[in-house]
């Protein structure tokens, strides 16, 4: 059924609104506080957060980066992306507070492109090959 549809998507938008406001208050934050940080109007985030509005990707970045959490989880959360397999080490870089979300990104795709490559099967091990030129204002190294 077609309303069935409509249903599914009034109750992503009221469940990322309510999980919004959890992380808001998890966080000891206040409504004002993040909107201002969000870049977005206080009427705006409470419209979110009682599931009145649905936010676009850019605003639920504009808010992850307010809570300091994973935009990634936002995205999952609002039915933008899929859910992927859990891993501590993903876990742990979306937690991290101190990596800004690009780095945080950078270090999920390094890390996923070697999963991938190992589960293929093959030894994809990168070896590094190190020269004996020392960088630019670095004295050279005397070999032993």
């Amino acid at each position: 059924m077609a309303t069935d549809g409509v249903e599914k998507i009034g109750q992503a938008v009221e469940d990322i609104g309510a999980y919004i406001r959890r992380q808001r208050e998890g966080a000891e934050v206040s409504l004002r506080q993040l909107a201002k940080v969000a870049g977005i109007s206080n009427p705006y985030l409470s419209q979110i957060e009682r599931g009145l509005r649905k936010p676009s990707a850019e605003i639920l970045a504009q808010i992850a980066t307010g809570l300091r959490i994973s935009a990634e989880a936002l995205y999952v959360r609002a039915g933008i992306l899929e859910a992927r397999d859990h891993s501590p080490v993903l876990d742990a870089v979306a937690a991290d507070p101190d990596l800004t979300e690009r780095q945080k990104q950078v270090l999920t795709d390094i890390y996923e492109s070697f999963r991938r490559g190992n589960a293929g099967g093959s030894d994809s091990t990168v070896v590094p090959v190190v020269d004996d030129v020392a960088g630019p204002g670095v004295d050279s190294v005397p070999r032993v």
